[in-house]
């Protein structure tokens, strides 16, 4: 997530590995790989795939994930397939990821619209 307009500018759905955090990070636009500062949680996993130069491992504490959690928060009440696993259209993981994507779309759009130029 941009931390000015708040959009989101890359996601992976899958697991923790280290194999998902390599495919994230491939997905961020290069200009944020090679300009931006990256603050994540203290996972080691991503020591070894954001540069150094780039990342911060943060705490809790710091506060500074209200904007990401804020946000999960809001894709998991307005994309309902997130909330019940026994519904049967989670079975097909490029739908599930479609209506994600669709969302995200919806959503980056509506930032944009809040915070022009």
């Amino acid at each position: 997530m941009d931390t000015t307009p708040h959009q989101i500018i890359a996601f992976h759905v899958s697991d923790r590995s280290g194999r998902s955090a390599e495919a994230l990070w491939k997905k961020i636009p290069a200009v944020y790989q090679a300009h931006a500062v990256f603050y994540t949680d203290q996972y080691a996993v991503y020591t070894g795939i954001i540069p150094p130069a780039r990342h911060r491992a943060i705490t809790k504490l710091a506060r500074t994930t209200n904007h990401v959690e804020r946000f999960n928060c809001t894709l998991r009440q307005r994309v309902s397939r997130l909330v019940r696993a026994t519904l049967p259209f989670l079975k097909n993981l490029a739908n599930h990821i479609g209506a994600i994507k669709s969302f995200i779309c919806d959503y980056n759009l509506t930032r944009c619209a809040a915070f022009p130029g």
